[in-house]
């Protein structure tokens, strides 16, 4: 039989799946220090990023 692997759990809360797959993680930068910022970056920083495919393998194996 074998051994299960345990999450880790740093990782778990870093990153989450979608339904599709793809790895995303909260864009950086967004604690404070934010009204000097120019519009454009404020709108980039409510999105959240998706990681490239070979990161994605990673972060996968390391959640499941």
């Amino acid at each position: 039989m074998s051994k299960k692997i345990k999450t880790r759990k740093a990782v778990a809360k870093r990153f989450t799946i979608t339904k599709k797959g793809k790895v995303q993680h909260r864009t950086c930068g967004q604690g404070h220090f934010n009204a000097r910022e120019d519009s454009k970056t404020t709108r980039n920083k409510r999105q959240d990023k998706t990681l490239s495919p070979s990161n994605q393998k990673l972060i996968k194996k390391s959640i499941h």
